[in-house]
């Protein structure tokens, strides 16, 4: 009697079972300085006006709008403001002098560009343009108003962000803890490149790439990672790398070995160990996944083809570990481009393409789109999301998840 092959999970489905085993770490406080990357665990919340007081936008001149009817009006300098500086009331009948980010004197309404002003040889200075009232002012509280929320906790930080929490004063800041990741492949066929030459390769050894670009990828997502190396394909080696796997680490990441043949020992190791739910996706490329648990950690197997660990990682393991560290955005932001290819033949699978942007705003297809051809990955900046069976005409508006999000 022939065994019942299992259904496909759609893809939406495996990401939903997988994000609800994902619960919060916890939160440590960091410099705001080494903040760039991390997820804050807390809203910041300004105590403060930016700017906090009124600003000149410009180096120039203070000005009463009303002592200024005409062009040509000849006014005398009565203080010097540079930023920093805590002017006196701006006197009637005079102007003061005046630099970027210095603050307004009281009774000043405009600042005149020097641009727009001629020093006479008695130091008067003629304004030769009427301003407008509040003319290059930056006024306090424009930026950041006190008692506002800045930044939200499940923010991921940028540089940017970080400059933001720092002009509220924030020289710490509370963030998730850092995901602790142990990695490893599994396959006798792999080798490290630098320790055979290509010309010294034995039949059917392939060069572990899949090592390099999961570790970039997981260091990207601020991920502590413990790279365990190429484990052989031998059961109590499979079981011994798992155990010293789950030592410390919230997930233990694998790539290859998640099928079901004699010799793919994850499934029966981490089942020995823990427990496992070995999922067929209904997506193209990256079939078999694999999430389960070994003692206190979680674990995700990605499929062994280059191109099928790469899309798993980006679609399924890069939102798990984004939730783990409580970020509010888990998902890219999808554009709608136009295809400047044709796909008349779809899989019955929901179809992940590797395209490239052209100069004339559409699509361009990488024409192999093998499992196994990892040069799409880096010729490519994104994906096709097409859902399955559906065909695509040349011009027809698709469904584009760009690689630089991805890869953030």
């Amino acid at each position: 009697m022939t065994a019942t092959r299992p259904s496909l999970r759609s893809l939406d489905e495996a990401l939903e079972s997988l994000l609800a085993h994902a619960a919060l770490l916890p939160a440590e406080t960091v410099s705001t300085f080494e903040a760039d990357g991390r997820v804050l665990a807390e809203d910041l919340v300004s105590s403060l006006q930016v700017p906090p007081q009124d600003n000149s936008a410009m180096d120039g001149y203070a000005v009463r709008r009303g002592e200024i009817a005409d062009e040509g009006v000849p006014l005398p300098v009565s203080q010097r403001i540079p930023a920093g500086a805590a002017p006196l009331p701006l006197q009637p009948g005079t102007i003061a002098r005046i630099f970027t980010g210095a603050p307004v004197p009281a009774g000043a309404d405009a600042i005149v560009m020097q641009e727009d002003t001629e020093v006479l040889e008695d130091g008067r200075v003629r304004i030769q343009r009427v301003p407008s009232s509040g003319q290059w002012i930056r006024r306090s509280g424009e930026d950041i108003t006190r008692g506002s929320t800045v930044l939200a906790r499940g923010e991921r930080l940028g540089p940017a962000a970080q400059g933001l929490a720092a002009s509220i004063g924030r020289d710490q800041v509370q963030v998730a803890r850092r995901p602790r990741v142990a990695l490893f492949s599994t396959g006798d066929e792999l080798v490290m490149p630098g320790q055979v030459a290509p010309q010294a390769m034995k039949p059917g050894a392939i060069y572990n790439s899949n090592r390099f670009f999961l570790r970039s990828l997981l260091a990207r997502l601020g991920c502590e990672v413990q790279d365990l190396g190429i484990v052989p394909d031998v059961r109590e080696a499979t079981v011994q790398a798992l155990r010293d796997a789950a030592r410390g680490n919230d997930l233990i990441l694998t790539s290859g070995g998640v099928s079901v043949g004699e010799e793919d020992h994850i499934k029966p190791a981490v089942q020995q160990l823990g427990s496992l739910d070995l999922w067929q996706i209904a997506m193209k490329p990256g079939k078999p996944f694999a999430y389960g648990r070994v003692a206190d950690a979680h674990f995700i197997g990605l499929p062994g083809n280059p191109v099928s660990s790469f899309v798993t990682f980006v679609l399924l393991v890069r939102p798990f570990l984004l939730k783990l560290q409580g970020a509010a955005q888990l998902q890219p932001t999808a554009l709608q481009l136009p295809a400047h290819f044709a796909l008349e033949r779809p899989d019955k699978r929901r179809e992940f393409l590797r395209v490239r942007r052209n100069g004339q705003g559409g699509l361009d297809l990488f024409a192999n789109q093998s499992s196994g051809v990892l040069t799409s990955t880096v010729w490519a900046d994104g994906l096709v999301d097409n859902p399955g069976g559906q065909a695509i005409l040349h011009g027809d508006v698709v469904r584009f998840l760009p690689l630089a999000e991805l890869l953030a």
